[in-house]
């Protein structure tokens, strides 16, 4: 078989990750064993265990009471000095399904009980009419040294919305200036209102926002054919204080002669400069974030309610025992500075998506994300939100001119950054869908290298928690570049089926595919689009997997360079573990079609762990043998595949007997492929056995028990983000 080009480099990954991941993984494990072994799972017990029941019940005192009769309770914090008696606030906010009915809405009560009005900007409803995804603004008093609790109420009536003209409010002024060789090209707030065609995002009366975009312009009025300013104007009347929020962009999908643009960079607001960076390259099909308030910011911090958050499903059940590592976290945020910071770099992500082994920003969320959810430190959301900002560096940002939109493979089903050009041709619309050619190969050249493979989860949990228009475009983007990054026919055209790519690749694009047709607002325009793409993908899965009497009846992947071990017999268990991670949290997202597929898929990690003949030692290993050769059938039996994936010397040696990890060179107890990594093999198996303990009853928490039940495993305080347990009990 002869495979494509662009496929090369990922099959090199995949070779090299094995060494890579084990040094990787070697220098950072941890010998961690202070989970309780057996049973089902009690975070408290965790907690006590880990750390004693007095540290616990010290932490668990130093922070509000919930507010009574509150779906979710935000604890709002002083972060330094302020002359200011209130301060507003505004932030995401998530619900279970029924938790807040259609017609009904929120009220505010802080914890001496008084009444705080709020406005409850609404942006997706679940299935069944209650709410799911909302903005929710209110003025506060000012915290004093104590966090102020306000609870979130059930309320009879949905608070009316204030709409309008948007008008640019009296004393409020931005410009932003790019001066390349020489010459100024401006954007100023005042323009974008009068000739940007503004839409409101935010609407009522605490808060408006609009959100309006014109091209960079020189001093004739010539609009510069790349580079275009996009203004997020939220504007608090009752306090006179306005945030300006600037996106830069040079992303237009289908402009000639894309570049990478160097220029002299400058914002102002009202007269004073906010920002300034001399000679910033700007790579092509990237943009930059940039937040400036009137007055300075807020000097608060919210918490969310973390365990509301989790409960909703609208994220992972992560582990909320899990302590974060105070240490590791001051670590992180001191490396927080310099260029990786600022416009162009990547923040906390790698640069080079590609690169192989175990590292935090794999996974359904990356580890400093699922650090900030569980500690709510506003350290790591410093990081998480900081580097969601700088999501937009990489080259892959298409907005379509025609819709003002990131582009769309349901309007351009024949669009690619792979494939010649007659396959980008759509002979119905009678077009070339091509991507126009950088100017110069060498005019396009970054060292932000992008792929689907290792791709982080940038955008989500920052739009889920801030509501802001800027992490909703981030999301939408990169959901949209996963399924149009293939060879049209491939992914069968404008369906975008993601089965091409390699398992992990797969995973980690419907896992964003998921997330962007989950929580992209009802009204959007791209809304149809994402729950179309991926209503095909999962009835793809369905029809080749779960309704398929050929596909392996253990349940594992086998499309995508799935089989790429010892010569087309092996595949990758840890990938196939990333998949169902992303189905299930697709199921509990509340996909029915990602359901049924889960059903089928949970099999593989808890067969693993306690199917017929297998060895739960080896569940982890990096490669599991499916057949004897190539082509040839899959073995029918888990207990045949795990005979052929042990190493020789331990095949017919009891099961975790002292015998056969002295054949393994492993301690007892110990599962294979560096049990105590926090994103090595047996890592990255938890989210797939989580899911399967809530999937499979009584086969699935088995397998559970038995992989608690290990005597290894990782101290997830510094790398939190494989820490995922069932739901039930």
């Amino acid at each position: 078989m002869t495979l494509p080009a662009a496929i090369l480099p990922r099959l090199a990954c995949t070779l090299l990750l094995a060494i890579t991941a084990a040094s990787s993984s070697l220098l950072h494990a941890q010998a961690f064993q202070g989970l309780p072994a057996g049973g089902g799972f009690d975070p408290q017990r965790v907690l006590d265990a880990r750390y004693g029941k007095a540290s616990a019940a010290a932490e668990s005192g130093s922070a509000p009471a919930a507010i009574e009769g509150a779906l979710a309770t935000l604890r709002i914090e002083s972060t330094g000095a302020t002359e200011d008696k209130r301060v507003p606030v505004s932030v995401g906010q998530v619900f279970a399904p029924g938790a807040v009915a259609g017609g009904a809405g929120l009220a505010g009560k802080l914890a001496d009980g008084s009444r705080v009005p709020l406005q409850v900007d609404v942006k997706a409803r679940h299935p069944d009419g209650s709410l799911r995804h909302a903005v929710v603004s209110a003025i506060l008093p000012v915290p004093s040294k104590h966090p102020l609790a306000l609870g979130l109420l059930p309320a009879s009536g949905a608070a009316p919305q204030a709409g309008g003209a948007p008008a640019l409010p009296e004393g409020v002024s931005a410009t932003f200036t790019a001066t390349l060789d020489g010459k100024p090209w401006v954007a100023t707030l005042a323009r974008a209102f009068a000739k940007g065609k503004p839409r409101s995002w935010l609407a009522g009366p605490v808060v408006q926002e609009w959100v309006a975009a014109i091209p960079l312009a020189d001093a004739a009025g010539r609009p510069h054919p790349h580079l275009s300013a996009r203004f997020a104007l939220r504007w608090y009347p009752e306090l006179r204080k306005a945030r300006v929020d600037l996106t830069v962009e040079n992303d237009w999908a289908f402009e000639p002669n894309p570049s990478n643009l160097t220029y002299d960079a400058e914002l102002a607001v009202n007269g004073d400069t906010v920002f300034r960076q001399p000679e910033l390259v700007h790579y092509h099909h990237a943009r930059w974030r940039k937040l400036a308030w009137t007055g300075g910011a807020p000097a608060i911090h919210v918490r969310h309610d973390t365990a509301q958050l989790l409960a909703s499903r609208a994220l992972p059940n992560y582990d909320a025992s899990v302590r974060i590592d105070d240490s590791a976290l001051t670590a992180m945020h001191k490396a927080w500075s310099g260029p990786k910071t600022e416009p162009m770099g990547v923040g906390a992500a790698l640069p080079a998506m590609p690169t192989t082994g175990g590292r935090p920003d794999i996974g359904l969320l990356p580890g400093w994300a699922v650090m900030y959810l569980l500690g709510m430190d506003p350290r790591a959301r410093d990081i998480t939100f900081g580097t969601a900002d700088l999501a937009g560096s990489w080259s892959m940002h298409y907005r379509d001119r025609r819709t003002d939109l990131p582009v769309s493979l349901v309007d351009y089903p024949y669009l690619s950054t792979l494939g010649g050009p007659s396959v980008k041709f759509n002979p119905v619309a009678k077009r070339s869908e091509a991507f126009p050619d950088c100017v110069r190969p060498e005019a396009c050249r970054t060292p932000n290298l992008h792929d689907t493979s290792h791709q982080p989860g940038f955008a989500y949990l920052p739009y889920l928690l801030t509501g802001d228009h800027y992490y909703l475009e981030e999301l939408q983007f990169w959901a949209m570049y996963n399924v149009f990054a293939s060879n049209p026919p491939y992914r069968f055209y404008g369906k975008g089926v993601l089965k091409w790519d390699q398992v992990r690749g797969q995973a980690w694009s419907l896992r964003t595919l998921a997330q962007a047709a989950y929580i992209t607002p009802d009204k959007h325009p791209l809304k149809p689009h994402f729950l179309s793409l991926l209503d095909h993908n999962l009835d793809w899965y369905n029809t080749e997997y779960t309704n398929n009497p050929r596909a392996p009846e253990q349940g594992f992947l086998t499309f995508g360079y799935a089989i790429v071990y010892e010569r087309g017999r092996g595949i990758a268990p840890w990938q196939d573990d990333f998949f169902t991670s992303a189905v299930g949290h697709a199921a509990e997202l509340g996909f029915g079609k990602a359901k049924t597929l889960l059903a089928w898929k949970a099999r593989f990690p808890a067969r693993r762990m306690v199917g017929e003949g297998s060895c739960w030692i080896a569940a982890s290993s990096y490669a599991w043998m499916v057949r004897d050769k190539p082509d040839g059938p899959f073995y029918p039996t888990i207990g045949e595949m795990v005979r052929a994936s042990l190493p020789e010397q331990a095949r017919d040696l009891p099961c975790a007997s002292d015998a056969m990890m002295a054949a393994l060179k492993r301690k007892p107890g110990e599962m294979l492929g560096y049990s105590s990594g926090t994103s090595a093999s047996p890592a990255n198996m938890q989210p797939a056995l989580a899911y399967a303990a809530d999937t499979l009853g009584d086969e699935g928490w088995k397998a559970w028990r038995q992989f608690m039940a290990r005597s290894f495993k990782p101290n997830f305080g510094a790398g939190p983000q494989f820490a995922i347990v069932p739901r039930t009990k």
